[in-house]
């Protein structure tokens, strides 16, 4: 279960700082804002576009371009499915409908209890054992309906 700070934006000032004299502190700053509030919360923008002396064009558009960036937080548990070729290839479509019907939620989404967020990623270089997918971060492979669903039971 993850358990994440309330936004404090003393904490997000001084995850910043400890962050802001590195080169390239941009993605260091993020991660660490993210680690500690589960998400990049809208305030933060300003505040390390500030101390980077970036745009908040700038700080957004890295925010938005790397898929493991948030601006909410993700369920308790969160379900990466492949969906790259070899997946998709092996059954992964299939997989990601069953998924969604599953979990009652679309890919990209997190259900109503927040139990469980449901992503696509692009690729993790599990072909062999395709199709695959990241399971609250442990790789799950040779993923079939069957085996999905023991998974998905086994989240508390």
């Amino acid at each position: 279960m993850r358990g994440f700070a309330m936004w404090q934006p003393d904490r997000a000032a001084a995850l910043i700082a400890a962050h802001a004299g590195q080169d390239g502190a941009l993605l260091p700053v993020l991660h660490a804002i993210q680690a500690e509030f589960g998400c990049i919360p809208d305030p933060a923008v300003p505040m390390v576009a500030d101390a980077l002396n970036l745009t908040r064009a700038d700080v957004h558009g890295v925010i938005s371009f790397y898929h493991d960036f948030r601006e909410v937080p993700a369920g308790r548990h969160v379900v990466k499915l492949c969906r790259a070729e070899a997946c998709q290839a092996m059954g992964g479509d299939a997989l990601a409908a069953h998924a969604e019907a599953a979990c009652g939620v679309a890919l990209g989404h997190t259900t109503a209890d927040g139990r469980l967020t449901l992503e696509a990623i692009y690729c993790l270089g599990l072909c062999a054992t395709a199709p695959s997918a990241l399971v609250d971060g442990e790789v799950v492979g040779r993923l079939t309906i069957t085996k999905l669903d023991r998974v998905l039971e086994a989240l508390p």
